[in-house]
């Protein structure tokens, strides 16, 4: 397989899906704003979302790819099936348990998680959202399983095309809603959990065809215990906490802004931001190197294995950084032209710019976190890059509650920003000590220039946002700020890769060689 072209298909996806993402949050910000009823939608939405990244896309992929393609490379196609089939029926058994229990126990648990709503109206709202959209949990937990055994068979599409069709179905629901106006946002925000819900069963229904057009549907039974899903379960446990690291830090802040009204929706939509790059860029390379490094260890390729390490991180570090600097120069232009409109004002403007800028300068750390754990769960070791997940988590809190009472939401921002250097260090570091990983004197100095020509770029782009002030001033004909943004991203852009291009860091001559190459 050639890796910079799965990266590719997979990160285009993602930006398909994130670009649905968006027109889905301007509108929701259109319809609900920023206060009581979004904070409780957020929350609602949070909750599921953030089980379905641990049970599901953390911890199921991190413990099952590795295995999976191990089963596959030495035992062939049907002991790769039966253990599928194993495990997955250990999830699905699993899965109904915590749906059923968080069900009946909602109010109690949302008590704990969201301990700063103090008004009964807003929390029994959030309680009842939770309620409509916890099911999203099992359906996006079966969709990340298949979607495993797809991406462990080489198949990207249908995985990376479901979260489009969540927020096409969203938009649907949406669309009506700001059109005519509801006087009760909290009506307009069950009506948008009925379509997450919706939206949840049609991405399974995506994933399942595409797993039975290859022939691997693993058969789901009573789930019974043996040596494999013993060794499936020590692995995913840890797994829990590491591979949904940032999530978990993200969850953190998200209860700490809870006492505050407004702070929780600031983050929720500064999070969706810096999501974007996230999800083309971290994601995608964390989806494609997993299965890769695997196939690579259980075959014995070792150099293979280092050398896509390798190429992973010289991407991940030419597409991040840039977009981190982008985000920081031009936090405001970006929010006013995605959200300031309807319920959503230039206040609420200025308080998600602040978050945006605290958050972007972590970008580089969140994709590095992908592209390096990968360098543990493939070589089937979840309890290392668990204890650095730990001390992330610990330190995220610690300067949470430090930084909360002078900064508010841009020190919950901040908080996760520095917690996630934290981690990326950790990473970086024992898988060198270990000899996983040598960053050589010419990959670092690839990153180096990476790294000033980002800045350089940071630079022209916000000279350029200060000279268009009037442009993007509030109120202005939002076509032609669109048209602005759009042009200095695009000089943006220009500047950064020529940059890259003639210092040396990138030749893109060698960028689309490598795209072309097939294997």
């Amino acid at each position: 397989m050639n890796l910079y072209r799965n990266f590719l298909s997979v990160g285009g996806l993602t930006l398909l899906s994130r670009i649905a993402g968006f027109a889905r949050d301007a509108l929701m910000a259109a319809v609900l704003g920023v206060g009581p009823v979004t904070d409780a939608f957020y929350a609602a939405f949070r909750f599921p979302n953030l089980f379905r990244r641990l049970f599901a896309e953390g911890a199921f992929n991190t413990a099952f790819v590795p295995m999976f393609s191990t089963a596959l490379e030495t035992h062939g196609d049907a002991a790769a099936k039966l253990l599928a089939s194993r495990i997955m029926s250990w999830l699905v058994a699993t899965i109904g348990v915590v749906t059923i229990l968080a069900e009946i126990f909602m109010e109690p648990i949302m008590a704990v998680f969201v301990p700063g709503f103090d008004d009964p109206e807003k929390f029994a709202l959030t309680v009842y959202l939770t309620r409509i959209m916890f099911p999203y949990l099992a359906c996006m937990s079966l969709m990340a399983a298949y979607g495993a055994i797809l991406n462990t068979l080489g198949r990207f599409f249908a995985a990376a095309f479901a979260p489009v069709i969540l927020n096409i179905v969203n938009i649907a629901a949406l669309v009506p809603l700001a059109i005519f106006v509801l006087d009760d946002k909290a009506d307009a925000a069950f009506w948008v959990a009925i379509a997450t819900m919706l939206g949840g069963v049609a991405q399974l229904a995506l994933v399942y065809g595409a797993v039975r057009r290859s022939g691997f549907v693993p058969r789901i039974g009573l789930p019974r215990p043996n040596p494999e899903v013993r060794r499936f379960w020590l692995l995913a446990i840890p797994a829990i906490l590491a591979g949904g690291i940032t999530q978990i830090n993200i969850f953190v802040g998200t209860i700490i802004a809870s006492g505050v009204d407004g702070a929780m929706s600031i983050l929720s939509y500064a999070d969706r931001l810096y999501q974007l790059p996230l999800g083309i860029i971290g994601i995608a390379i964390g989806t494609v190197l997993l299965p890769e490094l695997s196939r690579h260890l259980s075959a014995g390729r070792d150099r293979e294995a280092a050398r896509s390490q390798d190429q992973s991180l010289l991407l991940a570090m030419l597409l991040s950084m840039p977009a981190a600097a982008a985000l920081a120069a031009l936090s405001v232009p970006i929010v006013r032209v995605l959200f300031e409109r309807g319920a959503f004002d230039v206040a609420a403007t200025a308080g998600v710019a602040e978050a945006l800028v605290g958050y972007a300068w972590g970008l580089p750390a969140f994709v590095l976190i992908r592209v390096l754990q990968p360098g543990f769960f493939s070589r089937q070791d979840t309890v290392t890059p668990t204890i650095f997940a730990g001390i992330s988590v610990l330190a995220n809190i610690g300067i949470s509650l430090w930084l909360f009472p002078s900064l508010q939401h841009v020190g919950i921002a901040l908080a996760t920003t520095i917690s996630s250097w934290l981690n990326a260090f950790l990473l970086a570091l024992f898988l060198a000590r270990r000899g996983y990983f040598v960053l050589e004197a010419g990959s670092m100095r690839k990153h180096v220039l990476t790294i000033a020509s980002s800045l350089a770029m940071a630079g022209v782009l916000y000279l350029l946002g200060q000279r268009g002030t009037a442009i993007f001033s509030a109120g202005a004909p939002l076509l032609i700020q669109i048209a602005a943004l759009s042009a200095i991203c695009v000089f943006g852009a220009a500047v950064y890769f020529s940059l890259v291009h003639f210092t040396g860091a990138q030749p893109l001559g060698q960028l689309l060689a490598r795209l072309r190459r097939r294997s």
